[in-house]
Parts: structure tokens; C-alpha cells; sequence
């Protein structure tokens, strides 16, 4: 099983100086098997040549589908070449509103993180895997921050996990190298899109593939 995860919005909570989003959304794309992650990738890579590059001007080439720039019809593209069905979303939408205050600095923030990646992955149901299973995550921490959330993690799923098994291994990558990122991204952002600008387009695309959808406070 590989498992993707991103967010949408932002933890800032300076409501008074700043506009941070009101929603922070913790996502995972379910893979239960190599084939359904392998047909991610084929999707991501049509979708680049045929979409994105079909016409290239002044030499510019894209590396990577990223959901804040590609339009619906891209994205809807994209969704018609996943030719996999075995895979699930799970969802989770933080109102930052309600959040108490010592979870606001800036150690609170990363607890914060690693509790609602926790919270998430647990909802998973990994009693029936019978190999691996591996977290993919966007490479975008520190050292420190890496270490910290794979501790966290893999000590809290460890009870999980069939006993045959090894423990949970964690994968931090660049995105423009991982197309499960890209894709886990674009239904993060459609996620986001629901319940912080009540845009529903790309959302009702893929919401029968969403098994959890769950709203934290």
C-alpha cells in the first residue's frame, strides 16, 4: 500500500494582521496496490504532454500538475486517465477558528500537523495489507521537522500494522519527481476549495472516491 498525503490553506492564525485561510485540509490519496499508484503516474504524465505541453511557447516546459494553476478542464482531463479504481481519499478539514491558543505558535503549529496526519492515517484500515506500506509526503521540512514527524507517526501507527509487518516508512520527496504528490494534490485543493471559497467543480468530479470526510472542531 502506498498512501500520499498534502494540505491546502495554511496554519497562519493572525486573523487581525494577515487573511490566513479559515480552513486548513490534511488529505491522503490510498493506494492498496502498486498498480493503482502506477496509474496515477500514467495519468499525471498524459496529462503533462497532452494538456499542459501540447503547445509550447518561448521554450517553457512543465514539470509538474499543480492544482492552484491548472484549470478545471485540466484537472477533469486528468481524472479520465486514471484507469485504476483501487484507491480511496480520506479527507480531514481544520476550522483554524477554534483552535487554542498555545497550538497557534510556532512549535504548536508542527504538533498540530502531526496530530491531524495522525489523526488521518489512523482512519485507514491496514489490518488486511500484506506487504509494506509506505507514507509519501512533499519535501518540504527541515531535518529536525523530518525526524519529528516520522517518530511521531510511526510510533502511533505502530499498533496498526499486522505483526508481519515492517514499520510504517515514511518517503519526504520533491513533488516534480512524484506523481502521487500531484495527484494527491488536486484533490486536496478541490477539497479546500469546498469549504473555504464553496466552490464545488472539481469537487464533484471525485467525491464518490472519497471514503472519509471528516471535519476536526
Amino acid at each position: 500500500m502506498i498512501i500520499y498525503l498534502d494540505e491546502s490553506g495554511d496554519l497562519g492564525f493572525d486573523f487581525t494582521n494577515k487573511k490566513p485561510s479559515k480552513k486548513f485540509v490534511i488529505t491522503l490519496l490510498v493506494c492498496k496496490d502498486k498498480s493503482a499508484a502506477d496509474s496515477f503516474g500514467y495519468a499525471v504524465k498524459r496529462t503533462l504532454k497532452n494538456k499542459l505541453n501540447h503547445k509550447k511557447t518561448n521554450n517553457r516546459n512543465t514539470e509538474e500538475l499543480h492544482a492552484t494553476k491548472d484549470s478545471i478542464s485540466t484537472k477533469k482531463y486528468f481524472y479520465r486517465r486514471i484507469k485504476s479504481t483501487n484507491w480511496e481519499i480520506y479527507t480531514a478539514i481544520l476550522n483554524k477558528t477554534k483552535i487554542y491558543n498555545h497550538l497557534t505558535t510556532k512549535s504548536g503549529r508542527k504538533k498540530l500537523y502531526n496530530f491531524l496526519a495522525h489523526y488521518l492515517l489512523e482512519k485507514v484500515d491496514l489490518s488486511k495489507v500484506n506487504s509494506a506500506v509506505t507514507l509519501v509526503v512533499d519535501k518540504c521540512k527541515n531535518k529536525a521537522e523530518i525526524e519529528d514527524f516520522n517518530q511521531y507517526l510511526v510510533a502511533k501507527l505502530e499498533g496498526k500494522l499486522p505483526l508481519n509487518l515492517p514499520p510504517l516508512l515514511i518517503s519526504h520527496e520533491d513533488s516534480k519527481s512524484n506523481t502521487g504528490i500531484q495527484s494527491v494534490d488536486y484533490f486536496c485543493w478541490g477539497v479546500y476549495r469546498k469549504y473555504e471559497h464553496q466552490d464545488l467543480e472539481w469537487y464533484e468530479c471525485f467525491k464518490d472516491k472519497i471514503l472519509i470526510e471528516q471535519k476536526y472542531l
